[in-house]
């Protein structure tokens, strides 16, 4: 695989991780970066980028979740959206330091959208947060 594809699988299934879709993009930059055939720079830029992208899809629809959330389809329950807006509420934009957190980043995501939280203050910590959760990964692959 070529340094091209490495990236675009990497930031394909870090995008998908960071939606509401069931993917595991730390398995994937684990075995890339152990490798050592690729730029780890590359490798962690592409999986941040990806998994930032997919959670501003989550802030995005947050901004709309009032309209849709009642709807059978919508994949995050009442319940669920309920503790991630109190949790946020709570604790403020420093809940998005959390938003790498499996099972309760992409609600925390939804709910900072939904509650209105502007878009660079959400680039900014979710950026954060996820490019050092790739970072530990990277460095458990003996990279960093």
């Amino acid at each position: 695989m070529n340094t091209l594809s490495a990236c675009l699988l990497l930031f394909s299934t870090a995008f998908l991780a960071a939606t509401l879709l069931p993917a595991q993009s730390e398995g994937v930059l684990f075995w890339l970066a152990y490798t050592q055939k690729y730029p780890i720079g590359l490798l962690l830029a592409a999986a941040t980028a990806g998994n930032v992208l997919g959670a501003w899809v989550n802030w995005w629809l947050g901004r709309y979740v009032a309209r849709f959330q009642h709807k059978k389809w919508f994949p995050v329950s009442p319940a669920q959206f309920k503790r991630a807006e109190h949790f946020f509420q709570k604790y403020g934009v420093w809940a998005l330091l959390l938003s790498w957190v499996p099972f309760i980043g992409d609600p925390i995501t939804l709910a900072a959208g939904a509650l209105g939280v502007r878009w660079p203050v959400f680039l900014l910590w979710v950026t954060l947060a996820k490019m050092g959760r790739y970072a530990v990964v990277c460095h458990a692959a003996g990279w960093l």
